[in-house]
């Protein structure tokens, strides 16, 4: 059950202009559920991506790549959920493009103007037949207010659909940002999520809007761990229809590209920690702050030794106090010159250690009251500078292992 994490609800989910979005039941993997999502662009639309750098990225990653760097003007999106068409080799590569082929036919554009996403059960062939006999439902099922039912379509092991929309005022202009993401499990996304779409109405220019996906994944869909595996098809995709009115944005910089740039991070953001609220078995939402730090790359590292420790993460489940993995966690971090004597520890209002050890005011009883809540702040300085860096995380529970355990079946 998800941390404090609803179902999106259609009538809070602005539509962006120039976006369509249609669902099919496909029978991708398993019969009679949304598996996939077809979302067609107006022309004149940028797109920009970030992805897995898992050296076994799936063939569909490879192709999106492929596309986007040849700089053609992107008109749609394809995305199945069920199989990943990851460690499939060259037949793999073919059936992503025969995917973006039939859905470039029904949409009356050029195969190489679809961008393909899968996710779902690596080393498994793509049922490419289905795909294609999904399309045209997906086609007939396009309108601009479906962003609710494509959250719901790239769903795989997730408990709730995530989506977030949010609007700001440009240039006299309302800009809409709507996105949608999914991921439960093999979450530590290293340049993307495991898959995220966000589109906005705006005018912006290519490299502004690469910059912007950029800088945005690092402060949000890269600052989440799960579990500290890379998925080999992470993939977030930014969507810019110009269809505002607003001058266009040419770069970072400028006000109007701040104002931007602020609502795409919240959007991106909410969409991050949605993964993680709903990682697979969770049953607590962990905020890790590391402060003082000589850089944010140090101050990140640290955050996700923390993050990432299995005995951290199984402690927190257990609501048990044994807080001394925390510091074991910060020392195994890599960081070689780091001093254990200006290391200080916080959870929540609790004072945990100071000058690298245990506080004379603490007790097991404070740690225990905070480790039994749902929502939980841990907050480590490192009294080496003035950098910091946040991560989210969830716990370890019982259900991981079982979610994990049968996820083929």
């Amino acid at each position: 059950m998800a941390v404090n994490l609803d179902p999106p609800r259609s009538k809070d989910l602005a539509p962006v202009a120039g976006v369509r979005l249609g669902i099919a039941k496909a029978h991708v993997r398993k019969p009679n559920r949304k598996d996939l999502l077809l979302i067609a662009l107006d022309e004149g639309t940028r797109v920009a991506g970030v992805f897995t750098k898992n050296r076994f990225a799936a063939a569909p990653v490879q192709v999106c790549k492929a596309n986007l760097e040849d700089r053609a003007a992107i008109r749609a999106i394809l995305v199945n959920t069920g199989v990943a068409n990851a460690g499939t080799g060259k037949p793999g590569l073919e059936s992503a493009r025969a995917c973006c082929a039939a859905a470039a036919k029904a949409l009356g554009v050029q195969p190489w103007q679809v961008l393909p996403l899968s996710t779902g059960v690596i080393m498994e062939p793509l049922p490419v037949d289905r795909i294609e006999a999904g399309i045209p439902a997906c086609f007939a099922d396009l309108a601009p207010d479906h962003w609710a039912s494509a959250a719901e379509a790239i769903m795989t092991t997730d408990t709730v659909p995530k989506a977030v929309s949010r609007q700001v005022q440009i240039d006299g202009k309302t800009i809409t940002v709507t996105g949608i993401s999914k991921g439960a499990g093999m979450i530590q996304p290293n340049m993307a999520t495991m898959l995220g779409i966000i589109a906005t109405d705006a005018a912006i220019g290519q490299d502004a809007l690469q910059y912007l996906a950029t800088h945005g994944a690092n402060q949000s869909f890269n600052a989440v761990t799960v579990d500290g595996d890379t998925s080999t098809n992470d993939t977030m995709l930014m969507v810019a229809t110009g269809r505002a009115g607003n001058p266009e944005i040419v770069g970072e910089g400028t006000a109007e590209f701040g104002r931007l740039a602020v609502t795409v991070l919240e959007v991106m953001q909410l969409l991050a920690q949605a993964i993680v609220r709903d990682g697979e078995g969770a049953t607590k939402f962990i905020t890790v702050t590391v402060d003082q730090g000589a850089s944010r790359k140090e101050c990140f590292a640290v955050a996700k030794s923390i993050a990432n420790s299995p005995l951290v993460k199984t402690a927190f489940f257990a609501s048990d106090p044994n807080l001394g993995r925390i510091l074991a966690a910060v020392g195994n971090a890599g960081i070689a010159d780091l001093d254990p004597s200006t290391i200080g520890l916080e959870l929540g209002d609790v004072t945990v250690v100071e000058k690298g050890g245990r506080s004379a005011a603490y007790t097991e009883a404070d740690g225990q009251r905070v480790m039994k809540e749902a929502e939980i702040t841990v907050r480590v300085t490192l009294g080496r500078g003035i950098e910091t860096a946040t991560v989210w995380t969830c716990d370890f529970s019982y259900d991981y292992v079982k979610i994990n355990a049968d996820y083929r079946s």
